[in-house]
């Protein structure tokens, strides 16, 4: 078996000479968040997609919402760097340099230009932490705002006043003991019930009213007052299942939020081709799974909800490690993929499944062991999965934070 004529350079040419069009989503997946060598060679990929393959944007696994702060940004300039580091990443992804001369780059780019010929910046993830989830305060008051100014008070079915009410102190919403403890949660109750049902009945309004609203502010303002109405509507049917103490709560709860990262791609797709990083867990196909005290939960991703809906216009690579050393993670064994993939000559590779499965014939792979908990080996029983591995040697210390997915 040799599979050294199956790698090729990790190029934006070898990436797309793989599909038979421009994928409209490309899915660039990592095994584990933090490591900046990863994100240095997403934006490598990315730069040469602007230049060579018409992409105009990128979206990442950050705060849908505070990702419309690096937007703003990126295409107008607002606010000061260092403030939108802070405050339009989540999950501490903020704190990378890598993210940052993404940024700075990304601004650079636009300064000067047209606006239809802007890069554009988003996050897809919800509104959600290791911890919990945010209050829908501030999606559901944006969503009210945008329609209350714009329509007859009497379509609308409530006030702010009524939401503010309803909502009450956002501590209520974000108390981390509601994440294991279901009776700490407010989102069963009567003011939470009724705050989805005006959720829904906002956005069935917006809907309606769509060719009046993108006349009446602009198609941009529409389309943010949508990523609102999605985010509101979300996080209240999140906070609801946080409530449940039936099994099926936890399940749930992943898979709501692989849904709502669905939502907030396909949206994007809409808009023109992207390219999206996230965990490899949330951009498989295959059905994702873990195990929790004596709970098996399953639950489908983001990606594999996406490739769905878009078939061939959704593509994904997974990205593969050799040795992440100040992880604890050494040299992979060679019957597993990573350990295949480690015997090539050179640093980084892009190799396609479909040629790896048929160099690799009768040989069988085991799964890799992790001795760190943030890094998920390959499944060599799901590879087809996945268009291409991309494969990195060795990852070197980086000074970024981040969780785990």
């Amino acid at each position: 078996m040799d599979i050294k004529d199956d790698a090729r350079p990790v190029e934006a040419a070898s990436v797309m000479e793989l599909f038979p069009s421009r994928p409209r989503l490309l899915a660039l997946g990592e095994p584990t968040h933090g490591e900046d060598v990863l994100l240095d060679l997403r934006d490598d990929l990315f730069w040469q997609l602007v230049e060579r393959e018409g992409y105009r944007a990128i979206a990442i696994e950050s705060d849908c919402l505070a990702g419309l702060v690096v937007d703003d940004y990126v295409t107008g300039g607002a606010g000061a760097l260092d403030e939108v580091m802070e405050r339009g990443f989540s999950h501490g992804f903020g704190a990378s340099a890598a993210n940052r001369e993404l940024v700075r780059r990304m601004r650079a780019h636009n300064d000067g230009r047209p606006a239809e010929e802007h890069l554009r910046f988003a996050g897809f993830d919800a509104p959600l932490e290791m911890s919990g989830a945010a209050s829908p305060r501030a999606a559901l008051m944006a969503l009210h705002t945008y329609l209350a100014t714009r329509l007859d008070a009497n379509l609308l079915t409530c006030t702010a006043e009524t939401l503010d009410h309803l909502l009450g102190a956002d501590e209520r919403w974000t108390d981390p003991a509601a994440m294991m403890d279901p009776s700490h949660s407010v989102g069963r109750s009567a003011e939470a019930e009724r705050l989805r049902l005006l959720a829904e009945e906002l956005v069935a309004l917006l809907d309606a009213r769509t060719p009046y609203l993108i006349a009446a502010s602009s198609r941009e303002e529409w389309h943010r007052a949508r990523l609102h109405g999605r985010t509101a509507t979300g996080l209240l049917l999140y906070h609801s299942w946080m409530a449940d103490t039936s099994p099926g709560r936890m399940a749930r709860l992943l898979g709501l939020r692989d849904s709502m990262m669905a939502a907030n791609l396909l949206v994007l797709a809409e808009r023109g081709p992207t390219l999206v990083h996230a965990h490899n867990r949330h951009l498989q196909r295959e059905l994702s799974t873990m195990r929790l005290g004596a709970l098996s939960l399953e639950w489908w991703s983001a990606g594999a909800l996406v490739s769905a809906r878009l078939g061939g216009e959704y593509a994904f690579l997974a990205t593969a490690l050799g040795t992440i050393r100040h992880r604890g993670v050494g040299v992979p064994p060679p019957d597993a993929v990573e350990g295949l993939l480690y015997g090539l000559p050179g640093e980084r590779h892009v190799v396609n499944v479909h040629d790896l499965v048929a160099a690799l014939g009768d040989t069988r792979l085991v799964p890799r062991f992790s001795p760190y908990y943030g890094y998920f080996p390959l499944d060599p029983a799901h590879l087809t999965d996945s268009d291409a591995i991309l494969f990195v040697r060795d990852v070197a210390r980086s000074s970024s934070a981040g969780e785990t997915p």
